[in-house]
């Protein structure tokens, strides 16, 4: 499952976007990279094959900067987990692109930019998507109408993070099938994945529904359906609590878990944990008819799971099942 990180901003960026990424591992990757357009509005690009880690060494080597980028950690579907493989996709030195998801009809669309004198340097589906956003922006569109025309000629799921040397303080992004949020800071935006990603960053953000497009800049962002129109969604402020999901200094997610379970237990035994917002203000209703439970868990939350099916039938009296 591949992971995403842009942003756009009045300071600089790259070591967001770096700690965004290392913050998406746990999704599972098998290559990183990340594109800036720097002070004099060039692209610039490192992407690599392996960890993380490999994206952060190259960048202390070669620093690249910028208050505008993309990044991306990428699970490969279509070719191997190469460099070359590796996102972000550029097209014409000019724009850059990750992408999240599986396009159906790339072939087809391939075949079509093929014949139109495109050369492809990549083997992935992504690829295909910045080349049409490259050629719509050659017919004069402006980066936002770029990217709608281009997704409406998307078949399957897609999340995308686009930036354009053209287009000196926006990213674009958009989403249909695969997830997209956005991160609301003060004279500068984010979107991710998912919220873990930009809890370094901030704490409100804006769930993207299917359709929406975004274009985001330093100044805030502005979010639409796929014909262009305008649209609301919802701001929503993460509690500190629900930071938790962060792996901070833990070399991985078992570990964090064994050494803060005597502070679970703790909050637990002393409710510390439990005031009215943790299930929401409509929880006191539906736990009213709450007739069983089904617990759904792998690795070490199935066996947690499995004492809370034993609490849950011995102390509540109601059946679960895990």
């Amino acid at each position: 499952m591949c992971g995403i990180v842009a942003a756009a901003a009045q300071r600089e960026v790259s070591g967001i976007l770096l700690e965004g990424l290392r913050r998406l591992e746990y999704r599972g990757y098998d290559s990183a990279g990340m594109a800036l357009i720097d002070a004099g509005q060039a692209l610039q690009l490192h992407k690599h094959a392996g960890k993380v880690k490999n994206l952060e060494d190259a960048n202390a080597r070669h620093p690249i900067l910028g208050h505008r980028g993309v990044a991306h950690t990428r699970w490969a579907t279509h070719g191997e987990p190469t460099s070359a493989n590796a996102h972000p996709h550029l097209s014409g030195e000019r724009v850059a692109l990750v992408h999240n998801g599986i396009i159906e009809n790339h072939a087809t669309l391939r075949n079509a930019l093929k014949a139109d004198g495109v050369v492809f340097q990549s083997e992935t589906d992504t690829e295909v998507i910045v080349h049409l956003i490259h050629s719509s922006l050659a017919q004069g569109e402006t980066l936002f109408d770029a990217v709608r025309l281009t997704v409406a000629k998307l078949e399957g799921a897609y999340a995308i993070a686009v930036v354009d040397t053209s287009h000196d303080d926006e990213v674009v992004v958009a989403r249909e099938g695969s997830p997209l949020v956005l991160g609301i800071g003060i004279g500068e935006m984010f979107a991710g994945s998912d919220t873990l990603a930009l809890r370094q960053v901030t704490d409100t953000f804006v769930y993207l529904e299917d359709g929406d497009l975004a274009i985001l800049s330093a100044g805030g962002y502005q979010i639409f359906d796929k014909t262009g129109d305008s649209l609301e969604r919802a701001e929503t402020r993460l509690r500190d609590t629900d930071n938790q999901a962060d792996r901070g200094e833990f070399e991985h997610y078992m570990l964090k878990e064994i050494y803060e379970q005597p502070d679970r237990l703790r909050d637990t035994l002393t409710f510390e944990a439990l005031d009215d917002s943790l299930f929401g203000e409509a929880a006191a209703a539906i736990f009213d008819h709450v007739q069983a439970v089904q617990i759904i868990a792998c690795g070490t939350s199935y066996h947690a799971g499995l004492v809370a099916r034993h609490w849950l039938e011995g102390f509540a009296g109601i059946p679960c099942q895990v």
